[in-house]
């Protein structure tokens, strides 16, 4: 199969800036796969904090739907497609277009959050600490109907250390309905991706970058002690992406801003290049 490229200019907060920026830096770092299906417009809409609890519904829900329709023309040319975003939301709209697809999907989750805020509880009211959440259909939201996406039982995450967090705030943890591997209990990635597929035999990946140590990658907007190395986050990404069954890819959370030379978009650029190479999808 071959890997078509959408990027989503996307900050949960409502804003331009931040991470709305990776996009753009990215492919000026040389950001390619073998098809490049654009990048999905986001007008610009209110980003006050609405009746879900969340900020910006209305770009939640633009964005959800546009990014469904890109994906959802990617499988209609015969590509699986590479969602660059970013702030990590996007992936509910590769969720979406997939479950249309597919049916019943699974979900590697691989995250230094465990991003199932409830909105109401959210410190910054963005849905960048809800996705997972609200994929399962834990809270509702202005994406209604649309929602969930993914059962708890074809959910795996890796990566996430912000048990302390959660706690301190009275956060509901993702375990046991979920389960999660935190970074220093990962052994093999393939057991967890082949127990996705029993349940769910075709799945999505999900990477979030701030599942990387601050030393690996600084550019983030909620750095937290501890996280992955990039070959260890190579290792997870190799191993999923020559899984059978794997029907998309997300990658979120870098902000170029806090990237003056551009060295981390350029090692955001060789992790995918790397990945895409190796099994046989990547730039042409």
């Amino acid at each position: 199969m071959r890997a078509g490229l959408i990027t989503v200019p996307y900050n949960s907060a409502g804003r331009p800036d931040g991470v709305a920026l990776a996009p753009a830096a990215l492919r000026a770092a040389g950001l390619a796969a073998d098809v490049d299906l654009g990048e999905v417009s986001l007008p610009p809409l209110p980003a006050d904090r609405g009746p879900s609890g969340l900020v910006a519904e209305e770009l939640l829900v633009a964005m959800v739907d546009g990014v469904a329709g890109r994906v959802r023309g990617a499988y209609a040319a015969g590509l699986t497609p590479l969602v660059v975003g970013g702030d990590c939301p996007v992936l509910l709209g590769g969720l979406l277009a997939a479950r249309w697809e597919y049916g019943d999907v699974g979900l590697l989750f691989v995250d230094g959050h465990e991003d199932a805020w409830p909105p109401g509880l959210s410190l910054t009211g963005e849905a960048a600490d809800c996705e997972l959440g609200l994929a399962l259909g834990r809270y509702p939201s202005p994406l209604g109907g649309r929602m969930p996406v993914v059962r708890p039982s074809a959910v795996v995450a890796i990566g996430p250390r912000d048990e302390a967090d959660l706690a301190s705030h009275g956060v509901p943890p993702l375990a046991p309905e979920v389960v999660v591997v935190r970074p220093g209990e990962l052994r093999s990635v393939g057991i967890h991706v082949d127990g996705i597929r029993a349940v769910a035999p075709n799945w999505w990946l999900h990477v979030d970058l701030d599942v990387l140590s601050t030393d690996a990658l600084s550019a983030v907007d909620y750095p937290q002690p501890g996280g992955l190395s990039w070959a260890e986050l190579s290792s997870i990404t190799d191993t999923a992406l020559a899984t059978p069954g794997c029907v998309g890819w997300t990658v979120t959370i870098y902000n170029p801003e806090l990237d003056p030379d551009g060295e981390a978009a350029r090692r955001i650029v060789r992790y995918v290049e790397r990945a895409l190479s190796l099994t046989g999808r990547g730039a042409t």
